[in-house]
This record gives C-alpha cells, structure tokens and sequence, in this order.
C-alpha cells in the first residue's frame, strides 16, 4: 500500500517535470521529419507519463475552479460548447446518409450503373460497393463524435430509480464520484487499446502496446508510412483506418466530458438548487401548436 501510494505521489510530481519539458522541448515529440519524434509521440501517447502530465493538469485547473468560481463555470461552459459545437454540426452526417443511400438505389435500380462519379472539373470515381459501404462511415462520426454532445443535451438513457428520489447534494455527490470511477477508468481503457491500435494501421513497423522506447527508437530508422488503404471488399470502402482515428477521438471526448460532468457538479454543488443547469446549452424545438418555446422550467423538468 505504501509502494502504491509512494509510485502515484512520484508520479503527480513528475507529471509537472514532465508537462514543462514537453512545451520547452515541441522538436522532440512534434518534429515528425525526424522519425525518433514520431516514435516518441506514439509510446508517450499511451504512457504512464502521459496519463499523470493530463491528471496534473485537470487537478490544478480544478482547484483553480473551486478557488475562483467563476473560472470553474468557464471550463464548464467552454467543455459543453465544444461538445455541443462538434455534435451539432456532426449530426448533419445522418442527412448526407440517408440522402446518399437514395443515390445509390436510384443508381443501382433505375440507372442500372456499378459506380457514380462526383465532382466538378476533376471527378471522382468510385465502385457502388465503396459507397454502399462508405455508409458506415457516417454512422461511425455521429456515434463517436455526437457521444458527449448527447450526454450535454441528456439525451442518454439512465435509470433514475434511486437517483431521481435522493436529494439535491447527494446528486451532484454521485455525479462526481460517478464520472471519477466509472467514465474516466473505461476512456482510459479505450485510449490505451484504441492508440497503438490505430497507430498499427498507420505505420510500419507496426508499434506494440508492450513495446519499450529504446526499442521503438532502434525501429525507428526502418520506419515508414503505410496507411490503411485495403477495404473488406475489392472495391469497397477503403479508408477503413478513418474509423481507428474515431475511436482514439471518441476516447478523448467522453475524457473531456467526464470532467465536464466533474467542474458542473462541483460547481453546482456550490452555488446550490439555484446552479442547478446552469449555462446548460440545451437544443429547443419550438412548440408549433402554442407557436413558443417552452419555458425554462418546463426545460429544466423535462432535463431532470
């Protein structure tokens, strides 16, 4: 227990040693020319050293909150605008699906054709089949990148069984410890397999999670890129290395939120029944009966 709590303390303060070198010191993980950067990007982006220079940072950004209140409702409102920025412009995926799925009956049923050709001067052409299964594409952005979007809009399924009955402070107590051990612990998991398993699909030598430095430096001078290009498919969909880079960004986007969920539920656990959704950006749909939108309260009650 006390090796444990030795190695984490070294390591908080470390992460500080580590974040200043990193800024002072881009050329050396940044100057992709050089292949030992590169490789150095890829093991410290799933690094232990990586983990605690991030937990630093949100723990003095915390603290900085909880000092200045105000400071904390701006992490909080600038987290939920990128969250709801990306998703509602994402969301607009689901339209270029539908709208390309009819294109492709039309083609296929009417035109009788086995390819379309887009594009203005320079046209591009491709097979029905990686069209067809471009689809999944779309469906792969709105599911990684609208995933914190929807936590902010409360559009996720929970069950308020016991939450819904307990009182206002115990809530935002079990927000807290909620995001602390169940939403961090799992992204952390995702990032880790989802890093080096996009970056296998990058390059070669492909990099292994149990790989050293030293020995990826070693490897570095036979290095090159090789991005995925080989669809499931002879002529199907063939940038399938696109929805590797998805899921290290979904990792990183339910991160954000878990700390979203984190500086919200402090904040409001501060300022009382009065914070309660606060600076809240929700999407309102106009009532086209009464011709108005609903009120606060009614939005409030239907959020909870």
């Amino acid at each position: 227990m006390l090796d444990a709590l030795v190695w984490f303390v070294s390591n908080v303060g470390l992460g500080f040693y580590n974040f200043l070198y990193a800024i002072t010191h881009p050329a050396s993980w940044l100057g992709w020319a050089d292949r030992e950067a590169l490789v150095r990007f890829i093991y410290y982006g799933a690094s232990v050293e990586f983990f605690f220079v991030v937990f630093d940072i949100v723990l003095v950004l915390t603290a900085i909150g909880i000092w200045r209140q105000r400071l904390l409702w701006a992490g909080v409102v600038t987290l939920e605008a990128i969250s709801n920025g990306l998703g509602r412009v994402v969301a607009w995926a689901g339209l270029i699906m539908v709208l390309q799925q009819i294109v492709i009956v039309f083609v296929q049923r009417i035109f009788a054709t086995s390819s379309i050709t887009l594009g203005f001067g320079t046209s591009v052409t491709f097979d029905i089949s990686w069209w067809a299964e471009g689809l999944k594409f779309y469906n792969a952005l709105i599911v990684a990148l609208c995933v914190s979007y929807t936590f902010v809009q409360r559009g996720h399924v929970r069950v308020d069984i016991i939450y819904a009955a307990i009182s206002y402070r115990a809530k935002r107590i079990i927000d807290i410890v909620g995001a602390i051990i169940f939403m961090v612990p799992i992204v952390v998991l995702i990032w880790l397999y989802s890093w080096f398993f996009m970056w296998r699909h990058l390059i070669v030598p492909a990099p292994s999670a149990s790989d050293t430095l030293d020995r990826l430096i070693q490897r570095s001078q036979i290095l090159r890129w090789n991005v995925e290009t080989t669809g499931f498919a002879p002529q199907g969909f063939s940038a399938y290395f696109l929805f590797k880079i998805l899921l290290v960004l979904f990792a990183a986007l339910v991160f954000l939120q878990a700390v979203t969920v984190i500086w919200r539920a402090i904040a409001e656990l501060r300022e009382g029944p009065e914070g309660e959704n606060k600076y809240l950006d929700l999407d309102v749909l106009e009532d086209t009966t009464a011709g108005t939108p609903p009120t606060e309260k009614e939005l409030q009650s239907g959020a909870n």
